[in-house]
């Protein structure tokens, strides 16, 4: 499984656990919520949705009243189908939040699993807090050793664009520092799990 796949996996049955929904509902979610998604289509999201069911982690149900149903088939349309996570797709959804990797503080995982930190136990979410922290400061320390190294060969858009993704690592941060600092103290945004 790719890693776009298995953040993928994980967003699913993340929304899924709030509620039952169809494709189009999931992949809406997906890039309202989910910003990482953005750039997806329904010919990744259905195989995955396909994968899930395979595994016993969701159910496929018709969506609509039986009126509705048989007004599309007339039309020659398919009724549309509500995935529904199982008790496995939630025991495997808790499994996959408590994880704390090295893969949970990457660019593209750390989004979609802060965007379920609501559900996430607070060792969890200071795990993977730090994490991407560390993560950050090994990046921005590059940055500035690479910025030392080439700045006089730069032209000034080039130094411009550098110092641009130095100032962002840097937000970036100071609000994981002041994450970290809310979750020390104790204090949270909602409550979540073990609270």
């Amino acid at each position: 499984m790719s890693r776009r796949s298995g953040i993928l996996e994980f967003a699913v049955l993340g929304l899924l656990r709030e509620s039952p929904m169809h494709g189009y509902e999931l992949r809406k979610r997906l890039n309202t919520s989910l910003g990482v998604f953005r750039a997806f289509s329904y010919g990744t999201l259905y195989p995955c949705l396909k994968s899930l069911v395979a595994n016993g982690w969701l159910v496929e149900e018709a969506g609509s009243a039986p009126e509705d149903a048989r007004a599309a088939s007339m039309a020659g349309r398919r009724a549309k189908i509500v995935y529904r996570l199982t008790a496995e797709g939630k025991e495997h959804f808790e499994e996959l939040l408590s994880h704390t990797g090295p893969d949970t503080w990457e660019d593209e995982h750390f989004a979609a699993r802060f965007a379920f930190f609501g559900q996430t136990s607070r060792d969890v979410r200071m795990r993977v807090l730090e994490g991407r922290r560390s993560r950050l400061e090994e990046r921005l320390e590059k940055m500035r050793a690479s910025l030392a190294r080439t700045r006089e060969r730069l032209d000034d858009y080039t130094l411009e664009l550098q110092r641009h993704g130095m100032e962002s690592v840097e937000r970036e941060v100071r609000w994981l520092n002041e994450l970290i600092e809310s979750e020390r103290a104790g204090r949270d945004k909602r409550p979540g799990p073990d609270q």
